[in-house]
C-alpha cells in the first residue's frame, strides 16, 4: 500500500510539474495569460500583419494627402513595388530589399479586409510565410515608417507606391504628403 501511494504521489507531482512547464498557449486560462505577452511580442516583430485578432481586418483604409490608402491592421502604410510582376506568385524584393521593405504577411489563406475593394490573395515567401497580395501584386511595409501616419516610402527610388483601396498605385501629387519625405540618410529604392 505504501509503495502504491508513493508511486501515485510521484506521478501526481510529475504531472503538476509538466503542466506548469509546457502545454500549448491558449490551452487553459492560466497558460494563455502567462504566454500571451511574449507570444504577442514575437508575432508583432516578425510579422506585423499577422498579429491581428481572429476575425479582425488585416487590411483597411486610411486617409492621406495623396488620397485613400491601404494600411495594415496596425495602421501602417503598405506599398507596391513596381518591379514585381503581377500574378507571378513571387516577390522581386529579396536580400537587402526585403530588409528595408518587409513583406506584409498573414497566417490566413483569406485575409479579412475592411474597405479594400482590390482582389486579395497570398503568395509564399522564401521563409515559408504567406505574403498578402492585392490584385496579384505583393505588398510591403517600409522600415522607416514608424507611425500610422507615416508615408515615407511613397515614391522612393521611383519604384515604390502607396496602394489605393482598389489595389492601384497611388501616384505622388505635386504637394508632398504629410510625413512622406524620406528620413535623412536613407535612399532605399530597393
Amino acid at each position: 500500500m505504501k509503495k502504491q501511494l508513493g508511486t501515485g504521489l510521484g506521478i501526481l507531482a510529475l504531472a503538476i510539474a509538466l503542466t506548469g512547464c509546457g502545454g500549448s498557449p491558449g490551452a487553459s486560462s492560466t497558460s494563455s495569460s502567462a504566454t500571451t505577452p511574449s507570444s504577442a511580442a514575437s508575432a508583432s516583430s516578425s510579422a506585423p500583419a499577422s498579429s491581428t485578432p481572429a476575425g479582425a481586418a488585416e487590411l483597411k483604409t486610411a486617409s492621406s494627402s495623396v488620397g485613400e490608402r491601404v494600411v495594415a491592421a496596425n495602421g501602417k502604410s503598405v506599398y507596391i513595388f513596381s518591379k514585381d510582376v503581377k500574378d507571378s506568385g513571387k516577390s522581386a524584393c529579396t536580400g537587402g530589399c526585403a530588409t528595408n521593405w518587409p513583406a506584409v504577411t498573414t497566417t490566413s489563406t483569406m485575409p479579412a479586409v475592411d474597405g479594400v475593394s482590390g482582389t486579395i490573395g497570398t503568395i509564399p515567401t522564401a521563409d515559408g510565410k504567406m505574403q498578402i497580395t492585392i490584385n496579384g501584386m505583393p505588398i510591403y511595409f517600409y522600415s522607416k515608417d514608424e507611425d500610422s501616419s507615416d508615408t515615407y516610402g511613397q515614391g522612393v527610388g521611383g519604384v515604390w507606391s502607396l496602394v489605393s483601396p482598389s489595389g492601384s498605385m497611388l501616384t505622388p501629387s505635386s504637394s508632398t504628403p504629410s510625413g512622406s519625405s524620406t528620413p535623412s540618410g536613407s535612399s532605399m529604392g530597393y
